[in-house]
C-alpha cells in the first residue's frame, strides 16, 4: 500500500509535533505541512520536536544526518484565515493552501472538541483531493460524524447518501497515536460506518511505516483504549475528591500492588486534565451511562486553569 507524498498534520501540540516527527524520521514522507492556528504554537512544538531530535542523536538511536534531514522535510503552514470566529465557515486559507500543495492524506490533531474538528473536517474535504485521506487523531469522538461533516463541507446540494457523499465519507478515518508518539508503540485505527477498506488499510500503512503496531476498534466512544482508561482514571479522581485515600496513597497503590508505571493521578497529569475530562464527557454523553460521569473534581480543576503538567499544576506540581 502507497504511502502519502504530501502528508499533512493539523494541530502542533504535543500529538501533533509528535506525529509529524515519526512521518518524517520513521515513515520518510518526503513532505509534511505542518499547520497550527496559533504560529506561536508552531514555533514552540518545532522547538519541542529539535530537543527530540537532539536527544536522540547524543543517544545515538539516530545520526545526525538523519536528524537534519528529518526536521527540513517539515514545512510550517499558517493563516490568519483560521481564527476561532471563522472555524465553522468555508474561508480556510489554510486548507486551501494545503490543496494546492498536493496533501494526500491529512492527520488532524486539534483540541478534543467535536465542534473544531468538524469545522475541520468541513474545510478539508472542500479543498483537498477527493483521494486524499481524511484521518484524526482523535481519542474517543465518532469518526463517523467527522465523516458526515466532511460531506457538508461540500454543500448542501451533496446528500450524505449520494455515491458523492459515500465517497467523500469514505475516506474519513481515526488514527490514535499515544502520547509521547516517538516512544508509544501502539496507533488504534478506527473506521467510521463509512470508511472504506481501501482507505482503512492506507492508515494502517501509515501508522506501520511510523513504527507502530496497529489495533482496530470499532466507532463507539473511547474505541477500546479510553473506554478502558478514562473510567479508571475518573474513579481515581473520585477516591482522591471523596477522601479515601490521599494523592500518594492512591497512586502508590496502583504503582507497587498493580506495577503501573505511574499512578493514575500522575497519568492524569500527563495526559492534561482537560483532555481527560473532554474525552470522559464524550464517554458519558455518547453513552449516557452513568458509570461515564466526570468526577466534580476534574471539571472544577479544569475551571480553575490546572491542566496537570503543560500548566504546571495539576495533582502535582511541575
Amino acid at each position: 500500500m502507497a504511502l502519502p507524498r504530501v502528508l499533512s498534520v493539523i494541530g502542533a501540540g504535543q500529538m501533533g509535533i509528535g506525529i509529524a516527527l515519526v512521518a518524517s524520521l520513521r515513515a520518510k514522507i518526503p513532505i509534511i505541512l505542518l499547520y497550527d492556528r496559533d504560529p506561536s504554537q508552531i514555533t514552540k512544538g518545532l522547538e519541542f520536536m529539535d530537543k527530540l531530535l537532539a536527544k536522540d542523536v547524543s543517544k545515538g538511536k539516530t545520526s545526525e544526518e538523519d536528524a537534519k534531514a528529518a526536521r527540513e522535510k517539515i514545512i510550517s503552514i499558517t493563516s490568519s484565515s483560521a481564527s476561532s470566529s471563522t472555524l465553522n465557515n468555508d474561508e480556510f486559507g489554510w486548507a486551501r493552501e494545503l490543496g494546492e500543495r498536493g496533501s494526500d492524506m491529512v492527520v488532524e490533531a486539534a483540541s478534543e472538541r467535536l465542534s473544531i474538528k468538524e469545522g475541520i473536517f468541513r474545510a478539508l474535504a472542500k479543498n483537498l483531493s477527493k483521494d486524499a485521506v481524511l484521518a484524526s487523531n482523535t481519542s474517543s469522538i465518532s469518526i463517523t460524524k467527522l465523516a458526515g461533516a466532511a460531506v457538508e463541507g461540500l454543500g448542501s446540494s451533496i446528500s450524505k447518501a449520494s455515491e458523492e457523499g459515500k465517497s467523500c465519507a469514505g475516506r474519513v478515518v481515526g488514527v490514535h497515536f499515544f502520547n509521547p508518539v516517538p516512544v508509544m508503540k501502539l496507533c488504534e485505527v478506527i473506521p467510521g460506518l463509512q470508511t472504506t477498506e481501501k482507505t482503512l488499510e492506507r492508515a494502517k500503512a501509515f501508522a506501520v511505516a511510523c513504527g507502530k503496531e496497529v489495533s482496530k476498534s470499532k466507532d463507539v466512544p473511547g474505541f477500546v483504549s479510553n473506554a478502558l482508561l478514562m473510567p479508571f482514571l475518573n474513579e481515581a479522581i473520585m477516591c482522591l475528591e471523596s477522601g479515601t485515600a490521599t494523592r500518594d496513597d492512591i497512586d502508590k497503590t496502583l504503582r507497587l500492588g498493580m506495577g503501573h508505571p505511574m499512578g493514575p493521578l500522575q497519568l492524569a497529569d500527563f495526559i492534561g486534565l482537560d483532555t481527560c475530562l473532554a474525552i470522559q464527557e464524550t464517554l458519558y454523553e455518547g453513552t449516557h451511562d452513568s458509570k461515564y460521569r466526570p468526577s466534580v473534581l476534574l471539571g472544577r480543576m479544569v475551571d480553575a486553569g490546572w491542566l496537570g503538567k503543560k500548566s504546571g499544576k495539576g495533582f502535582y506540581e511541575y
